[in-house]
């Protein structure tokens, strides 16, 4: 007998994640037909930008404008990668707020020019300000099963990360598999450890489909337990620091997948596909 989830929730990342890489810039107003299309469709999670320095991420330099316009619904992620960031977030109105640290030290250095250690070590005090103030704190724990540059990542390795982010008090754990390296196995049994391990812990899992193994990896969290999913419509994103490393898996291949098998969603399938449309014309595939 498969155990499985009655309800799953979808965090669309395809605004920020999505589109953070593309080279051809996509119009703020684009970007908010297509946030706004999203939340029409039942989306009530979703990244939304990311507050770093236009110099490395073009696309995101209209953040605080993106936050401002964008209508509330539900929770609205912003990723901010430095006490900087941090900084914008609020003062652009945001209320949930994303970091990320790699678990593999190799990833840390080419991304941020830090060690693991160092990353949480400049992490701590902003992310304990930001839970007194009343901020929803996501942690996105790149890396989690394989690295670019050093290969396969120990499991006890990704357990103390996450253990390191609890004890700073985040609400919520996103678990990534960065270069859709993982196979199902693999996913099922660092689910299983973490669902085990941080049972009162919101715990999602981001899989890439590098591989087109990231619905099978879906599938082996879903039994593990896991019962929240990243994913990007249209498959958009990457990570510009992970040789190799392509799209999200797209939202509208989990829905469907996960509508298959009777687990709602609240997400209309219909709208979700043409949500798409309004960035598809900027988007260099």
């Amino acid at each position: 007998m498969i155990s499985l989830p009655n309800r799953v929730t979808i965090i669309e990342v395809g605004p920020r994640d999505g589109l953070q890489n593309e080279k051809n810039n996509v119009p703020t107003e684009q970007k908010l037909a297509f946030i706004h299309a999203l939340q029409d469709a039942g989306i009530k999670e979703m990244e939304l930008t990311s507050f770093v320095s236009p110099k490395w991420v073009p696309q995101m330099a209209d953040a605080a404008e993106i936050v401002k316009l964008t209508k509330k619904v539900g929770r609205q992620f912003v990723l901010t990668p430095n006490q900087r960031g941090m900084d914008a977030a609020k003062e652009s109105g945001a209320k949930s707020v994303a970091v990320f640290v790699g678990v593999s030290n190799s990833f840390n250095k080419k991304n941020i020019n830090k060690t693991t250690d160092e990353a949480m070590g400049q992490l701590e005090q902003p992310i304990k300000e930001l839970i007194r103030e009343g901020y929803f704190v996501r942690a996105c724990i790149s890396t989690a099963f394989y690295c670019p540059y050093e290969g396969k990542q120990r499991v006890e390795d990704v357990l103390a990360l996450c253990q390191r982010f609890i004890d700073y008090g985040v609400h919520e754990l996103s678990v990534a598999d960065t270069i859709g390296k993982a196979s199902p196995k693999e996913s099922h049994e660092l689910f299983y450890l973490l669902k085990q391990a941080f049972p009162n812990v919101l715990l999602t899992a981001h899989f890439h489909d590098t591989e087109k193994m990231a619905l099978a990896n879906i599938f082996a969290a879903l039994q593990a337990g896991v019962d929240r999913f990243d994913s990007s419509a249209g498959g958009l994103g990457g990570c510009p620091f992970a040789p190799g490393a392509t799209g999200n898996v797209a939202t509208e291949r989990v829905v469907h997948m996960l509508h298959r098998m009777g687990i709602e969603t609240g997400i209309d399938e219909e709208k979700l596909n043409d949500a798409y449309q309004h960035v598809a014309t900027y988007v260099s595939k």
